[in-house]
């Protein structure tokens, strides 16, 4: 995919067929280095752009992603131009009206790239991926896993949401997203899934964070299988460095071949007696379908307030420790109503503090959380970790 960087609203057509292949087009420096969070490997700079903007995009992309290509095209060729140019990293400066000469420069500068990600794929980090679940509706999952994608997105990461709760999820929405393309366009590709089948269906937000959304229309989601959900995880973990799961509040298809993959399940509960029952239920089913309990990190949203139930009293119920709590406050449903994260838009509320701990401490590095006392009631062997879709056929929660 081909990032074509110009103020000229005409630009896209004049270069589409020289540049081939999926064309996006940016009109500043800044929007350019949001797309090249995907993964894109190559930018075409068009006439208009001013020459010191281009030239110190360069050498950004130079030093911070060495596999990508810029390409810039000027009206006329000029010594002083061709030698700013190299010295920044620019890998070819073309006339803009030789089309056949563009074209050959870009198949050249893929070329290059491709053999630059493929030395490098070896030493590639595995990125993680965070399943967010809670067994009851309404305990904050949506809110909590955009608001983790948005501070990771803002330490520089590449992040990635995904939204399970296919029927209907809420990211879009909580992020204020107009999305092209859902979840339900990759049913065409499964089987043969790969990195550009992923940037094809995500939507960007402006925070760098990157969005595969659920459907528009609730019949779609079961048209979606689990094998098409295990092959999305397991494609985007190799593209981005955390990838967030948004999870219905079931044991769904979906739901299990996320808990499969995934490194990391934060699972949520409030403190009210359904939502933390619900929770007891889901770690014991998590038990039963041989989850691994350290991979765990139990959270309890709204902790403080009022009606609640007291932190021994849930921790004495579900039988686990509390890894980290999160306050209540009537700032959160309002950020979630502006559609910006409230760890982005008041990094210093008390909710943006504990949701960054939670990450410091449980996503970015990992503290072991020691479990509370024995569980009498699963006293079975536990089984080797496994397809967890395979053991529900044979465990009745």
């Amino acid at each position: 995919m081909t990032i074509l960087w110009s103020t000229d609203p005409s630009a896209a057509q004049t270069y589409h067929y020289a540049v081939g292949g999926q064309l996006r087009t940016a009109d500043s420096a800044q929007a350019v280095w949001r797309e090249l969070v995907a993964q894109e490997l190559l930018v075409v700079a068009g006439p208009d752009v001013d020459l010191q903007a281009v030239c110190e995009l360069a050498e950004r992309v130079r030093v911070e992603r060495p596999e990508a290509g810029v390409l810039l095209l000027r009206r006329r060729l000029e010594v002083p131009v061709l030698a700013q140019a190299l010295r920044s990293g620019i890998r070819e400066v073309l006339v803009a009206d030789d089309l056949s000469a563009l074209s050959l420069a870009c198949t050249r500068s893929l070329d290059i790239s491709r053999r630059m990600a493929g030395a490098g794929a070896a030493q590639e980090r595995t990125g993680t991926i965070v399943t967010v679940f809670a067994a009851k509706g309404g305990c904050g999952k949506t809110t909590i896993a955009t608001n983790l994608s948005a501070h990771l997105a803002s330490l520089g990461k590449r992040v990635l949401i995904v939204d399970l709760d296919l029927a209907f999820g809420d990211v879009a929405i909580s992020l204020q997203l107009d999305p092209e393309h859902s979840a339900a366009d990759l049913i065409a590709m499964t089987g043969h899934l790969d990195a550009d089948g992923v940037a094809s269906v995500v939507t960007r937000h402006d925070s760098g964070l990157e969005a595969v959304c659920a459907p528009s229309s609730p019949a779609d989601a079961d048209r979606i299988s689990g094998a098409t959900i295990s092959e999305l995880l397991q494609v985007a973990r190799h593209v981005y460095d955390f990838v967030v799961v948004d999870t219905p509040p079931a044991f769904t298809e979906h739901t299990l071949a996320a808990f499969d993959i995934g490194d990391i399940a934060i699972l949520l509960a409030t403190p009210d007696i359904p939502a933390v029952k619900n929770l007891r239920l889901a770690l014991n089913t998590l038990d039963l379908l041989g989850h691994p309990q350290d991979s765990r990190v139990v959270v309890l949203n709204r902790a403080d307030a009022k009606v609640g139930l007291h932190l021994p009293d849930v921790v004495k119920a579900i039988r686990a420790r509390i890894a980290a709590s999160l306050p209540s406050s009537s700032a959160v449903p309002a950020s979630i109503n502006r559609g910006v994260p409230i760890v982005l838009d008041e990094p210093k509320h008390a909710f943006s503090t504990a949701l960054r701990s939670l990450a410091e401490h449980h996503v970015l590095t990992r503290t072991p959380i020691a479990p509370v006392g024995p569980h009498p009631e699963l006293e079975v062997p536990m089984p080797r970790r496994r397809d967890l879709r395979k053991r529900r056929r044979q465990v009745t929660p």
